[in-house]
């Protein structure tokens, strides 16, 4: 009829304890957010002040798929986690470098700053073509 669960008096080692998640070691107080939002998904990448990722986290990753990917939704859930992930290591606060055109690129800043962590600024490196690739030549008919 299943296992049965030995609980310990010291509490360590239980199933609850494993579930909570490993705490982080590295300690900050401030990082770079870095937020890719395309069409199709969200990526979001936490970093230090020299730009090491310590954590990340995009809307596939969480379960999400197809188009759902793509949507605000999404983007939202993982700000909130990544948000969760730099509370544990103390940051208080972050700068933020966007990049894409996707859906998301607002929510998950919106969801991270919603943890209180502070924002001291927004950069945007999304790509821009100055003139685009080549055109077609002209039809012949």
């Amino acid at each position: 009829m299943g296992k049965k669960r030995i609980v310990k008096k010291g509490g360590e080692d239980t199933a609850a304890g494993k579930a909570s998640g490993r705490v982080s070691k590295r300690k900050m107080d401030a990082g770079i957010l870095f937020v890719e939002a395309t069409y199709n998904n969200t990526k979001v990448s936490l970093a230090d002040k020299s730009g090491n990722i310590v954590a990340w986290s995009s809307s596939g990753s969480l379960g999400f798929a197809g188009a759902k990917k793509g949507t605000p939704f999404a983007a939202a859930k993982v700000g909130e986690l990544l948000g969760d992930k730099a509370t544990q290591m103390g940051l208080k606060e972050m700068s933020v470098v966007v990049s894409g055109v996707g859906a998301g690129r607002e929510s998950a800043i919106r969801a991270m700053s919603a943890k209180g962590i502070h924002i001291t600024g927004i950069k945007d490196t999304t790509p821009v073509p100055h003139n685009g690739p080549r055109p077609r030549k002209a039809r012949r008919v």
